[in-house]
């Protein structure tokens, strides 16, 4: 059970709720903070006051003053009104996500909430009751108007939500199933429900969530490929990183140094070679510059998890109520942006490894790793799919948040386009997971070729549970089965299912 506070959540804490569903309860002191904030709420109301988002309209309709007796109208208005996402819907656990996020956001206390709705948005978490809620539709500022809209539906009884069998069916029913009463909105809680940026941040971590076991699982996958191409254990020297200085570099070369300890197929400078191409040698400037990036994602992602994003904020118990920006999402959309290129090079420095260990141009290994060269063509044209994927990673990592256009008649004139970085980061992701699965295969056979024996012993142990799932290459066969399959295995959505050989390292 974790305790959600509005001020503490981590990403560590957000992987236990979203991957393995653990519950959440909400803090007592929190609690008081939102209801604190509800008596303001209910005091401009009852004195008349005109405040935006409480009894005034929305966007450019800001100065359009609502009468008392209009105002749950106008929520419900606001909702319906704004649930205009398009397209495919974001995975399951991306919606719920979504839901923890908002739901920390309101515990804050500046948002006007009543203690219903946060106790229904946490009951709707622990049930598994989660929002469809279309991918495209968002300008990332303003919030993210249109996904979340599509999220608040649900708490009202309308929408659809994600079944076990991964159906879409109408909420009503589920939450009449689950004894769940859907709510009324009353004033300013509609708003409050739409006005963040939790949909391109819950997009993120996700993202970041299988982000660091890909890039983790890069480091095992390329200290593979070095003992299939034998190569120089020298350039991973602590000397050589403490020399230049960045932690995560040293970080990575020490890891390269502990997957390969004990390997009889690795190298010195001159024995064989004097040097290894960059895609060896590189690693760790390659991977640490990666693991720098990720570094400056989850720290962005953990500020902006635990922020009061909506607008406008209540401060003072009502005394102080203000019209900001704090839905703008410029934060996580360059955060998304800085993803995008850094994910993509795991992907890039991947493929070169996977030519050399197919070109026999390149090593001593049997041409595209085959059988029978010739006869059967081998990994030929995994490469080719590998190489697909890159490219198509170089135009997805164009920044989206150098992007801006105007909406609300101009009123909201420049905006984030977050959400639309972090679904292309969500697509570079998987495509660069999917590059790396093939490495893993590529490199697999290669340490076959040379002698498994030789392998160090953890990595022998990888080898061995990898082959449970990809059976050596002995004749040509439907590869993207197995592409599919290590892919599978990489990606942490499916850790329970793939306990057996889902290994951190």
């Amino acid at each position: 059970m974790i305790e959600l506070t509005g001020y503490s959540l981590t990403i560590e804490q957000l992987k236990k709720i979203c991957l393995d569903y653990e519950e959440i309860t909400i803090s007592k002191s929190s609690m008081q903070n939102v209801m604190e904030s509800r008596k303001a709420v209910e005091r401009i109301v009852a004195d008349k006051k005109t405040v935006y988002g409480i009894n005034t309209g929305f966007g450019k309709f800001s100065d359009v003053i609502i009468k008392e007796e209009d105002v749950e109208e106008l929520q419900l208005n606001l909702i319906r009104s704004h649930a205009c996402g398009i397209g495919d819907p974001f995975p399951e656990v991306v919606s719920r996500a979504m839901m923890v996020l908002r739901l920390n956001a309101l515990l804050k206390g500046f948002s006007g909430v009543r203690s219903e709705l946060v106790e229904l948005l946490a009951k709707l978490i622990n049930h598994h009751v989660h929002p469809v809620i279309p991918q495209q539709g968002s300008l990332g500022a303003s919030g993210d108007l249109a996904p979340l809209s599509h999220l608040a539906l649900v708490l009202i009884g309308e929408g659809k939500v994600h079944e076990k069998d991964g159906q879409l069916v109408d909420a009503e029913p589920i939450l009449s199933q689950k004894g769940i009463q859907p709510i009324t909105l009353q004033a300013k809680e509609g708003l409050a429900l739409i006005n963040g940026t939790q949909a391109m941040v819950a997009m993120g971590v996700v993202n970041y969530f299988e982000a660091e076991k890909l890039a983790y699982d890069s480091e095992w996958i390329a200290a593979l490929t070095v003992e299939g191409l034998e190569g120089i254990i020298d350039a991973f020297h602590p000397n050589v990183h403490e020399a230049r200085g960045y932690p995560q570099q040293v970080a990575v070369a020490e890891r390269m140094r502990e997957w390969l300890e004990d390997s009889k197929l690795i190298t010195h400078q001159g024995e064989k070679r004097v040097q290894d191409a960059y895609s060896i040698r590189c690693i760790p400037q390659v991977h640490g510059a990666t693991w720098q990036a990720l570094d400056y994602v989850k720290e962005k992602l953990e500020i902006e998890a635990n922020a009061a994003t909506d607008n406008p904020l209540i401060f003072n118990e009502g005394e102080l109520v203000i019209s900001g920006g704090n839905f703008h999402g410029q934060p996580i959309a360059l955060a998304m942006d800085f993803m995008k290129i850094a994910v993509a090079e795991l992907a890039n420095i991947s493929e070169r490894r996977i030519e050399r260990l197919v070109n026999p141009q390149l090593s001593d290994l049997p041409a595209f790793l085959s059988p029978q060269p010739g006869l059967q063509s081998g990994a030929m044209i995994m490469q080719y799919a590998a190489a697909s994927l890159v490219s198509e990673n170089k135009t997805l990592a164009h920044p989206a948040s150098v992007d801006s256009i105007p909406s609300s008649a101009n009123q909201e004139d420049h905006v984030s386009m977050g959400t639309i970085a972090a679904r292309h980061a969500s697509m570079i992701v998987q495509n660069t997971r999917r590059v790396l699965a093939v490495e893993c295969i590529c490199a697999l056979q290669a340490a076959e070729y040379r002698g498994v024996e030789k392998l160090s012993p953890k990595l022998r142990t990888k080898w061995e549970e990898m082959r449970e799932i990809v059976p050596s290459i002995t004749k040509d066969r439907i590869f993207s089965n197995d592409i599919e399959t290590v892919n599978e295995v990489l990606n942490p959505r499916n850790k329970r299912k793939n306990r057996s050989v889902f290994l951190h390292s």
